[in-house]
């Protein structure tokens, strides 16, 4: 079992993880995510292999159950109807040639025409199907479902549609129409039956074009011709004589140039200013009132400006330290009248920073009404402007609407003479069938290995979503990525799980998991500040029974045995356990020297290692808290630090208690120690959270019962390791 050793607190989190293990940061990275991944499917096997399943039988029942459809295939061409003119063939122009935009909508209009209700209707008619029980049978539908000949009739048309498919490729004039259903026979007759219907239908269309129609056009098209210049004349007129601009486009109509007058438009340019200035105005005005309303301290304004929260800040550490200082000197003390003076020249700063403040919020209010004002006046004049405008264009209007509805009507006689002068002489049809449909032989649907496909997709889809939705909602350390990851604190160390065995037994192994692991957490925190080891350290954890103090045990014994004179400390007043891992007696101890009955001395004893002390919690008092929160733990502190190289300080959990929090303000550095598959990343951050409020210095965090076997394949390394040292240790070379 291997821990993650950091040479240093201040490595950045990426660098970290470099040195824990040893490779690039980029390749870590790849790696430490495949690993996840591998642990996470490992701990949701079986949810994985039951959701798989579940997907394949239903794949499988499904194909079983369901009805063989088969498809049948027949293909036509289509080809450009304006390539044959008055029956004779003509080559395309280079222009017609690049024009593919016309192509492709022709072709799309075409394969709307197949796909519509009336050629379905022919279809229909043509092969007798409202009548036809074998085609009602092919559908799995009943004749008797449609009582009535309307619904008879949309019933029929709804069944071929919906089993109709008309596919048109890319960059090609073969349309392939495509019809499905139980019956073989009946899928190839309907394909054939659309590919001829729909030939008859393009011929019919053709031939009720007549002569009268075309002569009758142009008739029409040559008066339309001759009102719409008669208006635009008028129109133009009436503008030069109304003295009247308009940015009217002569192509367009009326109603697409609602505003295309200058001033008009200058008066929704400046109008929309305008409301914008009111708007910021108004927003301005009420800031301002907000903030005169207020005391000078207390206004918005000034509580958001970083100079007053700077200076507040100043103040609130000037004012302690002068509060400080009263205590310790007289009121003529050369360090209270210094600190007197520092506080009455903040306090001068801070209200001239606030004066600052709330003027900038009344010089944008001025500046708001001065805008707003101006706009206004310019919205008047183009008001006035643009109303004697509108008296002037009325005619104007008039005559412009009279002119769109000439040009409208002439633009559609033009284009519809065009469309019969290009189809008038046609006599061959410009779609042929490419390949008749045959009866399939094998069906179409379902297709066992496709469904199987889908459904091993989905399942694994679906497995993936509900693994991942329950790894979130889980919000365990399990792995030791995830303590960075969830609780934003360096790993420092993991230790494994005993297995069952006793770990302070374990310890006196120093070839045993439980050492090495110990061992490789004592040199993280050699190396784990500037300074090297903190001599006063605390270790606590977030709740109870995370191993917290196997470990304070574990790593003072450890740092003894390299000849570091380590004390020991059991500061839980609560429910101390240091006296039983060490097994020495508790009845005098850290409580006996804060209330003053004994001294530091009296109440240490020996380890079982050399260089190695402790001091138990002694008789639990009735107030911890208080107790722990004294001066006297202070100079219990400085004196100890004064003959041991290092102080461990065993402590309650941080949650529901005030005593880690405060204990960790006196000591250089703290130590979170964190249960695997036990601690929850929302536990974990509101200690960190209690823990910082006091200011200390988080070294990281070890965890500790960490089951490799259970956190997956990717971690099971870490324990053969250790083993593999520990058995060569014993075996002779081969």
């Amino acid at each position: 079992m291997a821990s993650v050793v950091y040479s240093q607190a201040e490595v950045l989190p990426s660098r970290a993880d470099d040195l824990a293990y040893g490779g690039p940061e980029e390749s870590l990275s790849v790696g430490l995510m495949l690993r996840n991944i591998l642990a996470l499917a490992r701990r949701n096997l079986w949810l994985i292999a039951a959701i798989l399943a579940a997907f394949l039988v239903t794949a499988v029942l499904l194909t079983l159950l369901t009805t063989p459809k088969y498809t049948a295939h027949s293909s036509i061409e289509i080809s450009d109807q304006s390539q044959q003119v008055l029956g004779q063939q003509f080559e395309q122009t280079a222009e017609d040639q690049n024009n593919t935009w016309n192509e492709d909508r022709f072709l799309a209009t075409q394969v709307s025409i197949l796909q519509s209700r009336s050629l379905a209707d022919r279809v229909a008619r043509r092969m007798n199907l409202y009548s036809n029980t074998r085609f009602f049978n092919a559908m799995q539908a009943n004749r008797e479902d449609f009582p009535s000949d309307s619904e008879l009739r949309n019933g029929v048309i709804s069944l071929i549609q919906d089993n109709l498919e008309v596919v048109l490729p890319a960059d090609s004039r073969i349309v392939e129409i495509r019809f499905t259903s139980t019956d073989a026979k009946i899928s190839s007759d309907i394909a054939n039956a659309y590919a001829q219907e729909f030939i008859q239908a393009n011929l019919q269309r053709k031939f009720d074009s007549s002569s009268y129609a075309r002569k009758f056009v142009q008739e029409q098209l040559q008066e339309a011709r001759a009102r719409l210049e008669q208006s635009e004349q008028e129109l133009n007129a009436y503008a030069r004589q109304a003295s009247l601009i308009r940015t009217r486009d002569p192509n367009s109509s009326q109603s697409d140039n609602k505003t295309n007058s200058v001033t008009a438009a200058s008066l929704l340019q400046i109008n929309e200013s305008a409301n914008d200035a009111t708007a910021k105005r108004v927003a301005a005005e009420a800031l301002w009132n907000a903030e005169r309303g207020q005391p000078l301290l207390s206004s918005p304004a000034a509580l958001a400006s970083p100079v007053v929260q700077e200076l507040q800040k100043q103040r609130s550490a000037v004012l302690a330290s002068l509060e400080g200082a009263k205590e310790r000197y007289k009121d003529d003390h050369p360090t209270v009248e210094r600190l007197t003076l520092a506080l009455q020249d903040i306090d001068s700063q801070l209200k001239t920073a606030a004066n600052q403040a709330r003027d900038s919020v009344r010089a944008q209010y001025v500046a708001a009404r001065t805008a707003e004002t101006r706009l206004e006046g310019q919205v008047g004049k183009l008001e006035g402007a643009t109303l004697r405008e509108q008296d002037r264009a009325v005619r104007y209007n008039t005559l412009a609407r009279e002119a769109d509805t000439n040009r409208s009507i002439y633009d559609g006689l033009l284009q519809r003479f065009r469309e019969l002068n290009a189809s008038a002489g046609i006599t061959a049809s410009n779609v042929s069938i490419i390949d008749t449909a045959e009866p399939p032989t094998s069906a179409s649907s379902p297709n066992p290995v496709l469904n199987l496909a889908i459904a091993l997709l989905l399942g694994i889809m679906t497995a993936a979503a509900v693994v991942f939705v329950k790894d979130q909602l889980d919000d365990r350390i399990r792995i030791p990525e995830e303590v960075e990851e969830k609780v934003g604190v360096p790993l420092l160390g993991v230790v494994p799980d005993a297995k069952n065995e006793d770990p302070v037994e374990s310890l006196r192994d120093p070839k045993s998991v439980i050492s090495e692991s110990y061992s490789a957490l004592r040199s993280s925190l050699l190396y784990s500040t500037r300074e090297g080891l903190p001599r006063l350290m605390l270790v606590t954890s977030a709740q109870a029974s995370e191993g917290k103090s196997t470990t304070s045990f574990a790593v003072a014994r450890s740092l003894a045995l390299i000849g570091k004179r380590t004390l020991i400390i059991d500061a839980d007043l609560r429910r101390p356990s240091i006296h039983r891992i060490a097994k020495v007696t508790n009845t005098k101890g850290l409580s006996s020297v804060l209330i003053g009955e004994k001294r530091a001395d009296e109440t240490i004893v020996a380890g079982d290692v050399e260089n190695f002390f402790i001091m138990p919690s002694g008789p639990i008092p009735p107030s911890p808290a208080e107790l722990l929160s004294s001066l006297n733990l202070q100079a219990l502190f400085a004196e100890l630090q004064n003959k041991f190289d290092c102080v461990i300080v065993d402590s309650a959990p941080v949650l529901g208690l005030a005593d880690s929090p405060g204990l960790s303000a006196l000591a250089d550095g703290v130590l979170l120690v964190i249960e695997a598959n036990r601690g929850r990343g929302g536990h974990l951050k509101a200690a960190v959270r209690r823990l910082r409020l006091m200011k200390p210095t988080i070294l990281g965090a070890v965890l500790t019962k960490f089951d490799p076997e259970a956190a997956g394949n990717a971690y099971s390394t870490y324990y053969y390791q250790y083993d593999y040292y520990h058995y060569r240790s014993d075996t002779p070379a081969e």
